[in-house]
């Protein structure tokens, strides 16, 4: 029989940090964010990249205008998108497939943590997807995803619930995002939360490249029990965009054995379990 989502009652947390703001950049390191930011929200207007790294629409212009050049995006009146988007949604792929053994593992160590009947919460991208992937032999999940290639792959399966956030759509992580998918979590209680970031420190804790998911995944944490990040080595000590909070919202990192003796020992000292995916 299939269960129903369970509620409880939300508790009061202290603000998390990042406000979508940072100091000015110098060129090349704002277009390589910009791009981020495209790669990961699908498109952008000047306006708003004007705004979220504090420098003039004529800048913000000239800064697509190099990433047209290089091939990566396409202007238009206003902003721009990501080139690659249409195949994108046309073939349900995801941006990022770096690394994708090591996020292969990952995935398989993940699952390895999930019991049949569990209630969880599977945040989008691409180790989260090879996460579901390996989620395939498992029955009777209640899930809520704003992932659509996760909600396919795990809804596919008779026994399972899949549950998703109304929000609007990402193309390049074909995820669902935004306040509207946040409200959707109010309320809600899971076991387990898995969930992905661009980049990891002790300083600036987990970042990402844009600022709308941090409303969803905030929402996420909250709605959670257990908090397990799945992040390859190489994301460690990366910092991107938007911060969502420290490194102590997390309570077991999964990741690879590229990462070092020292950064293992400080995550444990800062109270996040740590599994290496072999």
């Amino acid at each position: 029989m299939r269960r129903p989502l369970t509620t409880k009652t939300i508790r009061k947390r202290p603000p998390i940090a990042g406000d979508g703001t940072q100091p000015q950049l110098l060129a090349e390191p704002r277009r390589m964010k910009i791009l981020e930011w495209l790669q990961e929200e699908g498109s952008a207007r000047v306006r708003d990249l004007s705004t979220a790294f504090a420098v003039s629409e004529a800048t913000i212009r000239q800064d697509l205008e190099r990433l047209d050049t290089e091939g990566h995006i396409t202007r238009e009146h206003g902003g721009a998108y990501l080139r690659s988007v249409p195949q994108q949604v046309r073939s349900m792929s995801l941006q990022h497939v770096q690394n994708m053994d090591i996020k292969q593992k990952i995935g398989m160590a993940a699952a390895a943590l999930v019991a049949d009947h569990d209630t969880l919460i599977i945040d989008s991208g691409t180790t989260t997807t090879q996460f579901a992937e390996n989620l395939r032999t498992r029955s009777d999940l209640n899930i809520i995803t704003n992932a659509l290639n996760i909600a396919l792959i795990l809804g596919a399966i008779p026994t399972n619930t899949v549950h998703m956030p109304a929000g609007q759509f990402k193309a390049p992580t074909l995820s669902l995002s935004g306040e509207k998918s946040a409200d959707f979590f109010v309320g809600i209680y899971a076991e387990k939360l898995f969930l992905a970031t661009a980049g990891i420190s002790f300083e600036a804790g987990l970042t990402y490249p844009a600022i709308g998911d941090i409303y969803v995944k905030r929402a996420m944490v909250k709605a959670a029990s257990k908090v397990y990040l799945l992040a390859d080595s190489t994301k460690i000590g990366r910092v991107s965009f938007s911060a969502l909070g420290g490194v102590e919202m997390v309570h077991t990192l999964i990741t690879d054995d590229g990462i070092t003796d020292a950064d293992r020992s400080e995550f444990e000292r800062r109270g996040v379990s740590v599994i290496i995916a072999g």
